[in-house]
């Protein structure tokens, strides 16, 4: 049996991992671009998810009626909720007539679809009138409104600055669509 010299065995090692090492595919994409209605659709996500975090923080597990909570938001600031919610267990279903009101309240979500993605802050006040789903077999409709709300910061993959002042909104939300008005453009976004 020959033997490999010792340079050459080396030379040979560095070739094979240097052919792995390549053979790791393509660059993935670059992102679709986002204008300027997948920016407000990211806006629009980040603020449903931030009140659905208010919810389940302070709501979830409580008794029904009547409640009012305030609670630190995940990366500063503070959310007020307050109204009634009831439940209906044979439906699988929350009936809520709430009201948020948002302090400079930000929140940060990271996922591997760019359009997912956003640092934002919201101040504001919001109202939340309908059916929350718990089970399946039931579908969430809600009405979301509010007279000016304000959402700063950054959404998107790469992030994008992203800023609405004072923009009243008007919102409904079908199962998992969430669509409506934001600063008086037609807005949507699967949730």
């Amino acid at each position: 049996m020959k033997r490999i010299p010792g340079a050459m065995s080396v030379a040979l090692l560095g070739a094979l991992l240097l052919a792995c090492g390549s053979d790791a595919g393509p660059a993935p994409p670059p992102p679709p671009p986002c204008e300027q209605l997948c920016l407000d659709g990211i806006a629009l996500r980040g603020l449903r998810e931030g009140m659905k975090l208010i919810f389940n923080l302070t709501f979830q597990g409580k008794d029904v009626g009547t409640h009012d909570f305030t609670v630190p938001c995940p990366l500063g600031g503070t959310a007020r909720i307050s109204g009634e919610a009831t439940s209906n267990a044979i439906q699988g279903t929350t009936e809520v007539k709430l009201e948020y009101v948002f302090d400079g309240c930000t929140q940060l979500e990271r996922d591997d679809d760019a359009d997912e993605n956003y640092q934002l802050t919201v101040t504001g006040t919001v109202s939340q009138v309908g059916t929350i789903a718990v089970q399946p077999s039931s579908s969430t409709a809600l009405g979301l409104r509010s007279d000016k709300v304000t959402i700063t910061g950054t959404v998107y993959d790469p992030p994008r600055p992203y800023e609405v002042v004072d923009c009243p909104v008007v919102l409904s939300q079908n199962g998992n669509n969430l669509a409506g008005l934001l600063c008086g453009r037609q807005v949507g976004v699967n949730l």
